[in-house]
């Protein structure tokens, strides 16, 4: 029969004191290191041209299609390059206000993006705590079992044993995985301002 001793099932509630529930108390759904925040402004990382100055940017299909292709993670940094340098080679006289645009609508676009992993990281680390409570109650029902004078079902307690590791090592695996999860908003930001960097080099 499995049996935790007491003193394993308080470890087992130690061992889910990991850094994704580590957060202070004024933002219990946030799981990251970072701290949350809105969305990026535009002041944040561009100090080109006023982009309501340039118009809207989805009236600009060129525009629109290079504002896809950067805010897509598929897209490397450095691939940028070639690709902002032909738009702007092609805008002529342009360039400028349509170089604006597409920053404008490139930042929109990782806006969204970035406000769907950040509902996301939320949603993780709701279901984390969850978790994380019903690893607690199984632990604290199997410690009272083991104390009691008398084991009605060993079996129930082997199966109560087993949930608990089972829940554990979900825990475990989710908190490991939650490391890239918290990176994924980081990497849009870098994105953006490397984004903004360049294209502010061709205006």
């Amino acid at each position: 029969m499995v049996r935790l001793a007491p003193l394993v099932a308080l470890a087992f509630l130690l061992g889910i004191a990991a850094p994704a529930l580590a957060k202070p108390a004024e933002d219990p759904d946030w799981p990251c290191a970072q701290r949350r925040t809105g969305e990026i402004s535009p002041a944040a990382v561009w100090s080109g041209p006023d982009l309501a100055s340039a118009g809207p940017w989805d009236d600009d299909s060129g525009a629109t299609a290079l504002a896809r292709k950067l805010a897509s993670r598929r897209t490397q940094i450095t691939e940028m390059d070639g690709l902002i340098d032909e738009f702007a080679a092609s805008a002529g006289a342009d360039k400028s206000v349509r170089l604006t645009r597409v920053f404008a609508g490139a930042l929109a676009i990782i806006n969204s993006e970035r406000n769907r992993v950040i509902s996301g990281v939320v949603r993780y680390a709701r279901g984390q705590h969850l978790l994380a409570e019903k690893i607690r109650a199984e632990a604290d029902k199997i410690s009272d079992e083991q104390e009691s004078k008398d084991v009605s079902s060993p079996s129930a307690l082997d199966d109560a044993a087993s949930s608990l590791k089972w829940d554990k090592r979900i825990f475990d695996d989710r908190s490991r995985a939650l490391s890239y999860v918290c990176e994924t908003p980081i990497l849009l930001e870098r994105r953006a301002f490397e984004m903004a960097r360049k294209i502010q080099q061709r205006l």
